[in-house]
């Protein structure tokens, strides 16, 4: 029998195992070895479209990196009847500025096994306390023939703008929307 013998005084030694991540709002320190790292979505307002938060500072957690996709607006709801509905309600917040708003929605409907997607984008501008809808465009409509009578459109309310949707009678819809946007003010 054959025994091996390696002497680790003089063999490579072990990797370095980083203490901290430092991100763009805190800096992250694993627990045990372990670093959580999430990504997420938020209607932050960042030029980049991006940013990562870590630490306690930035996630309110000491091992936690949060890689955060900003400007962003997401929602989803199922329709039955023919009742408009709201799938988005973005806050324009308390800061005058214009909006550049793009985004898109997907409904399937299971009833007739059906599909229709759709593009918008719209401006909008805010006071800070109210939104005005500049000008909106639902830029492309690509509908299955179960979808003709769904419909989708944009508006703004109080200081909010809105994604609604349109389901269909006795018609089960999942929709699903997403929306970037760019503020300037």
């Amino acid at each position: 029998m054959s025994q091996i013998y390696k002497d680790r005084s003089t063999g490579p030694v072990p990797p370095s195992v980083p203490t901290s991540l430092e991100t763009q709002d805190g800096t992250a320190v694993p627990l045990a070895n372990v670093l959580i790292v999430n990504g997420i979505d938020s209607t932050e307002n960042n030029i980049n479209g991006i940013i990562t938060k870590g630490g306690v500072a930035g996630t309110g957690t000491q091992n936690k990196v949060d890689i955060v996709l900003t400007n962003r607006a997401t929602g989803a709801v199922t329709t039955t009847d023919a009742t408009p509905i709201t799938i988005i309600t973005f806050n324009c917040g308390a800061t005058p500025g214009v909006y550049t708003i793009v985004g898109s929605i997907s409904g399937f409907n299971s009833t007739v096994a059906s599909g229709g997607s759709y593009q918008f984008i719209a401006g909008v501008r805010t006071t800070g306390a109210a939104s005005i809808l500049i000008a909106s465009q639902i830029s492309d409509i690509f509908e299955e023939a179960g979808m003709a009578a769904s419909d989708i459109s944009v508006s703004a309310s109080g200081n909010d703008f809105l994604v609604t949707v349109t389901g269909i009678a006795a018609t089960n819809i999942s929709w699903i929307s997403q929306f970037n946007f760019t503020l300037a003010g």
